[in-house]
């Protein structure tokens, strides 16, 4: 996991780096379920190949600029499970 500001596209700021789609998905998630817009930018060949080798597995979660530095405070948290008591 990586965050960075660094925006390869115009508009949009990376604010994490997942190695999987797996991952990239939860925090995609995450982020819109608290009202953010999310992209998940990556390359094919590691999705059809399924390696996350030397970069190929790769998933950059990118959101607008200007609400970069909410998603990265909301990411920055701790996450908020509630965890279920067993019930005899």
């Amino acid at each position: 996991m990586t965050r960075s500001r660094r925006a390869n596209k115009p508009g949009l700021a990376t604010v994490y780096t997942a190695f999987g789609q797996l991952e990239a998905q939860v925090i995609k998630t995450k982020l819109e379920s608290a009202g953010i817009p999310a992209l998940l930018d990556y390359e094919s060949a590691g999705v059809v190949l399924g390696i996350t080798v030397d970069g190929l597995g790769e998933v950059r979660v990118m959101v607008p600029e200007a609400l970069a530095q909410e998603a990265e405070e909301l990411l920055s948290q701790p996450p908020d499970w509630e965890l279920e008591e067993e019930v005899d």
